[in-house]
Parts: C-alpha cells; sequence; structure tokens
C-alpha cells in the first residue's frame, strides 16, 4: 500500500514523499518485535492494536522505517498512516 503523503516530511537528511507500507511483508515476529517496541516507548494501552504508538511502530516497520521517522509526521499524515495499520490490524 503506497501513501503520498500531504505534506514533505524531511528526517534525517532525507525526504519523504510517500511511503510504501508493506503488511502483507510481515511476520509475528514483527508484530512482536512491535509491541515489545511500543512498551519501550511508553505504551501502557491493554489493547495494543487500538494504540496510536503501536500502530505507528507497526507502519514503521512496514514502511522499513524507524519509528521516529513515522512519529515525526505532521498530524495528518500520521493519522492516515497509522489509521492504514489499523485497518490491517482488523481485517
Amino acid at each position: 500500500m503506497n501513501i503520498t503523503l500531504k505534506k514533505p516530511c524531511m528526517y534525517e537528511g532525507k525526504e519523504y514523499t510517500s511511503l510504501d507500507l508493506d503488511f502483507d511483508g510481515l511476520t509475528g515476529q514483527d508484530l512482536i518485535n512491535a509491541t515489545n517496541e511500543a512498551r519501550a516507548l511508553g505504551d501502557k494501552s491493554v489493547i495494543v492494536e487500538l494504540s496510536k504508538l503501536y500502530q505507528a511502530v507497526l507502519a514503521a516497520r512496514a514502511a522499513k522505517v524507524s519509528s521516529d521517522m513515522i512519529i515525526a509526521l505532521p498530524a495528518k499524515d500520521f493519522v492516515t498512516v497509522t489509521s492504514a495499520a489499523q485497518s490491517f490490524l482488523i481485517e
């Protein structure tokens, strides 16, 4: 799934205008690792799948970028990206 960002995002010297979220390429281990990373970042959600932080970490793994990059997105793009992760999780 390719998401065109509404506003280009500069992160660590690279400009991002879109993100390719390959959720189908993720494994169960990726989901476990995303849960662990979200918890390490302070996520205390009982149901992590509903957490924006978990969704951001998962989207980062699907896009092969750092979770910090996803978190740095402008709000509108952050919502679009995390909503895509949420849709993947509830399918």
